[in-house]
């Protein structure tokens, strides 16, 4: 349910980065192929085929919803019109290294993604405010999220015949290089305002139907490259807590999503869900990627876990927001609940 008007937003701002997960249009207006701005995406979606890569909402537009503010729109759209209620930045197919999906054509790499902001926040937002206190107080008390880093795995270190990264490192190294990489971002946002950040694991990617369905494996998912990702999650812990201690007045909260997706992906009916393997929409690829245009989806998208052969549905987003929002075994060291009254 839509948070009632009448109260004043939890938060002043919502600022969406990172990949698919989170684009709500931005990949729209790119020259890209990777681009759901067709049914039946967007299906259960109140403004219908928007962009965003699923039937519904994304995990950024349901904790919109709890902090009582509107979606946050797409940079790209929005760019010159004075959206003070935040804006989302991400972009379908990109990842934090800045070469991660450029083979499907454009797409706004996290550095693309914070350089945005910077300039927004240079010369779009201080115009709103009456003053300079006003703006950093609004920006000290706004709240940023990351969702980002699959595709770094999925079509960067697990593509060696595109690129080279897995040549180049070992799974430790490559985990620890984006982990650094990530935190230079994330610096650049504090440097910049930002003071309470929400930060994502990498999902399961070995569990989505593009993966488990291609390779050869016992069981629901494959260990492989959930193995790889589990490097990567391991570090960022420790990387948001010393962020934390070290930058003055901030918060970076981990979003403990990887479990809650691993455990929705094996106990499905603990989360009202039947299906948990298969995409609810008919995909190209024999149930492995995008959805094929104008096709009608499965009756039953509530009871399922995919959307297409990489995304969620509508309502897992709302499971992982919801738990995110309210409980801290998987937001942590605090909810954004609490978050929101630091």
């Amino acid at each position: 349910m839509r948070a009632v008007c009448s109260l004043p937003p939890l938060a002043p701002a919502l600022y969406a980065f990172g990949d698919s997960l989170l684009d709500s249009g931005n990949n729209n207006l790119l020259p890209t192929l990777t681009k759901v701005n067709y049914l039946p995406y967007g299906d259960n979606f109140p403004r219908g085929a928007t962009g965003r890569f699923t039937n519904g909402r994304t995990v950024a537009d349901v904790l919109a919803e709890f902090l009582g503010l509107p979606y946050p729109p797409p940079y790209l759209s929005f760019k010159t019109s004075g959206v003070i209620t935040g804006l989302n930045f991400a972009s379908g197919a990109c990842g934090i290294l800045p070469e991660t999906g450029s083979y499907l054509g454009k797409c706004l790499s996290l550095d693309d993604q914070v350089s945005f902001f910077e300039s927004y926040a240079a010369n779009d937002l201080p115009r709103l405010f009456k003053s300079s206190d006003e703006f950093s107080g609004y920006l000290a008390k706004s709240i940023f999220t990351f969702w980002i880093g699959s595709n770094d795995y999925l079509s960067n270190y697990l593509n060696p015949t595109l690129y080279s990264t897995s040549k180049t490192y070992e799974p430790r190294p490559f985990a620890k290089l984006l982990v650094a990489l990530l935190s230079q971002h994330l610096e650049r946002l504090y440097d910049v305002g930002a003071r309470k950040f929400v930060v994502n694991e990498i999902g399961p990617i070995g569990c989505i139907p593009s993966v488990a369905k291609q390779s050869n494996h016992d069981g629901i998912c494959d260990g492989g490259p959930n193995l790889l990702v589990s490097y990567f999650n391991e570090m960022l812990q420790p990387m948001l807590d010393n962020m934390t201690s070290s930058l003055a007045g901030s918060m970076f909260v981990l979003g403990r999503g990887n479990g809650l997706g691993y455990d929705a992906v094996t106990n499905p009916s603990k989360y009202g869900l039947t299906d948990s393997r298969n995409p609810c929409c008919t995909t190209w690829g024999n149930g492995t990627l995008t959805c094929i245009p104008a096709l009608t989806p499965c009756p039953d998208v509530n009871k399922h876990f995919f959307w297409d052969g990489y995304h969620p549905t509508d309502v897992v987003s709302s499971i992982i927001a919801s738990r995110c929002f309210n409980d801290t075994n998987i937001c942590s060291p605090v909810s954004i609940q609490d978050l929101v009254k630091i």
